[in-house]
């Protein structure tokens, strides 16, 4: 039988129904109505007239064609079925696939991307941050559901070990987090971090330093007026205690989130822990602040550019760094510290703990309070307003050095 040529291959036309083109040695190629062209073995294995598809012309040329069926013949040599070998190694194939897509590090990245929109930006980046470090170099291409509590925590002592006991147990609650997503989308059976619960030493509790007393506070208010540093970082020193928003809050704010006429600064909801918009009213005192660091800085975009960049604002350790200047320790003061300035002080002033729990952005903490949160018009803005001015008041008094009798809570 004459053996078939390219040029045969090319010149083959379709016809109403499929025909075959004989290359010998039952080797066919057929040709379809709709113009494609494959490749059929024609063989017997146990006794059974059988038919191995090799692919589809061009793509699988007539040299790689007859190639393709040599080794077939050779598997039957053998007594081995080419269909059922080649069929054997495609599951081979999606079952490795499969594997590879439930690994730790796949499905945590995975977890990563879905719940990333909830965070902010520096929360996420910590996160993903901990999982390449501590993680995935030790578990992460491992299947998920093979990984026992005992090869986990050899993952968490490692980090406990360096000195990181609170990492540790974040590591941990984050594997719990995965795990979770894992038994939720069907490639785990169950969370093995429970397991682990009290293996790690319980972390220390640490406060963030700050200054609560009111003697203290107007001597740190003296200090910041002193301050000899860069003038945008001595007014954002100055807007810190009477504004009390976290101190990411504070350095990426922007002029077009200021509106001088209604006396309201408008943080949005991608910049807030808890991603949702925060309002914060404005008394006279950060009006007149804000009023000279607009001459410094009003013709940007920021309201604390980076002395580098305008394009930037200033660093997170910018604050800190400013403190230890003007002589406080970590333990004494943070830049976080005014937020537990402002918490402890306004209670004490009389404001009921709901209001002050609205204006820190803190998230819910029980129902009472989501429900005060959610049945107040405008989430109290009005009475936020009169708390915020009667905090800066209280804060000038005190920076004059006077002696200022809080206000009891009535029983």
């Amino acid at each position: 039988m004459v053996s078939l040529n390219d040029k045969a291959i090319q010149a083959a036309r379709p016809k109403e129904k499929q025909y075959t083109l004989s290359d010998g040695d039952n080797l066919f190629l057929v040709v379809k109505p709709n113009s494609s062209k494959l490749w059929w073995l024609r063989y017997r294995f146990a006794n059974k007239a059988k038919t191995l598809s090799i692919g589809q012309y061009p793509i699988v040329t007539l040299k790689e064609a007859r190639e393709r069926a040599f080794e077939a013949k050779k598997q039957l040599s053998q007594g081995i079925d080419p269909s059922a070998q080649k069929q054997a190694v495609k599951l081979a194939k999606v079952t490795a696939d499969n594997a590879a897509a439930e690994t730790v590090e796949v499905i945590a990245r995975e977890w990563f991307e879905k719940f990333r929109p909830q965070w902010v930006e520096s929360h996420a980046s910590k996160i993903i941050r901990r999982l390449e470090r501590d993680l995935f170099p030790h578990l992460g291409k491992r299947e998920i559901n093979s990984i026992t509590p005992s090869q986990l925590l050899p993952v968490l002592r490692r980090v406990e070990s360096r000195g990181a006991l609170e990492t540790a147990h974040r590591l941990h609650q984050n594997c719990s987090q995965i795990w979770r997503y894992a038994i939720a989308t069907g490639r785990a059976e169950r969370d093995i971090t429970a397991d682990l619960k009290g293996a790690l030493p319980p972390a220390r509790e640490t406060h963030l330093g700050a200054i609560t007393e009111p003697s203290q506070i107007g001597a740190l208010l003296r200090n910041i007026d002193e301050y000899r540093g860069f003038e945008v970082v001595r007014l954002a020193m100055r807007l810190a205690p009477f504004l009390f928003v976290r101190p990411g809050e504070l350095r990426q704010a922007k002029w077009d989130e200021i509106d001088f006429a209604g006396r309201l600064w408008t943080i949005p909801a991608g910049r807030m822990k808890a991603k949702r918009q925060h309002l914060v009213p404005l008394s006279n005192q950060v009006l007149d602040i804000l009023r000279e660091l607009k001459k410094i800085t009003g013709e940007g975009e920021l309201l604390f550019p980076s002395p580098r960049s305008t394009t930037r604002c200033i660093s997170d350790v910018t604050l800190l760094a400013a403190l230890r200047r003007m002589g406080y320790s970590k333990e004494e003061m943070t830049a976080h510290g005014f937020r537990a300035m402002a918490s402890t002080n306004l209670e004490q002033l009389g404001f009921d703990v709901r209001l002050i729990e609205l204006q820190l952005a803190h998230a819910d903490q029980n129902e009472v309070r989501a429900a005060y949160k959610r049945d107040l018009s405008r989430l109290q803005l009005d009475q936020r307003k009169q708390m915020m001015q009667r905090w800066a008041d209280y804060l000038d008094s005190l920076r004059a050095g006077a002696l200022v009798i809080p206000f009891k809570k009535s029983s």
